[in-house]
């Protein structure tokens, strides 16, 4: 009952931030299954990948209710994605867990640098349109399907800046495209890392539900807060979430 428990609040605030800031949230959830509930890296890779499926779920819905998803964009990005996630996660199934820490570290620091330049890129950088705007949305699914399966992320740290800077979209009607990509991309990701023994199904219980719910309430608080300060308060905890997998020990 108590796993149940805490799994059902780690799926909270891992849907809350999925549905304020667009992303999967698994840059949250795998830290917090790794350091409170003890999976081994790259089982909560594995869960977390399954967990999006349903953070995308809940977060597209809300977003569509308020018209902010582009279907084109959502249907192109996944058609890459869903290509590349099951590579991401064969490669993932290669690497010892030590590794796969450091890697993260490293990704969640890019991610953080991403964030930061955002304003500044999205004025030097005119939008794309037309074929090469369909080119940067199968160029991006492609890195973020892979990305998926690997990291366990559902890869809106990469779709949402690319959406934003490169293609014109609004903060909100690219956080709702993400969310909807990651249900087809996790989908393929998470059965392939089920295949490899990488989920933890005895945690999904009290994880979906929670998802679920704070996904629901993330999605709606999005609309009542400004893009600044949701971007600065995500850039802080994945900058101090990135340092202290890059520093992870390196066994002897």
């Amino acid at each position: 009952m108590a796993t149940i428990i805490i799994s059902f609040v780690i799926g909270l605030i891992t849907g809350a931030f999925g549905g304020l800031i667009g992303i999967g949230g698994g840059l949250i959830m795998i830290p917090l299954m790794v350091e409170v509930l003890k999976l081994s890296q790259h089982k909560a890779h594995g869960t977390s990948l399954v967990a999006l499926v349903f953070t995308g779920l809940g977060g597209a819905i809300t977003y569509a209710a308020n018209g902010t998803i582009d279907i084109q964009a959502a249907a192109l990005l996944a058609l890459t994605a869903m290509c590349t996630a099951p590579l991401g996660a064969r490669y993932t199934h290669a690497l010892p867990a030590w590794k796969l820490k450091k890697y993260f570290g490293v990704f969640l620091l890019c991610c953080a640098a991403v964030l930061l330049l955002k304003p500044y890129l999205s004025d030097i950088i005119p939008p794309a349109s037309g074929y090469t705007k369909i080119f940067i949305f199968l160029i991006a699914g492609a890195f973020t399907g892979f990305l998926s399966g690997m990291m366990g992320v559902g890869g809106g740290t990469i779709m949402v800046p690319v959406m934003v800077i490169l293609t014109g979209f609004t903060q909100h009607t690219a956080q709702g495209t993400s969310l909807l990509v990651m249900v087809p991309t996790g989908s393929i990701g998470a059965f392939t890392h089920w295949r490899m023994g990488n989920v933890a199904t005895e945690i999904l219980v009290g994880l979906i539900p929670g998802i679920i719910l704070g996904t629901y309430l993330g999605g709606n608080f999005a609309y009542l807060f400004s893009d600044n300060i949701l971007r600065l308060i995500f850039v802080v905890v994945i900058l101090w979430m990135g340092i202290r997998y890059v520093k992870a020990p390196v066994p002897e």
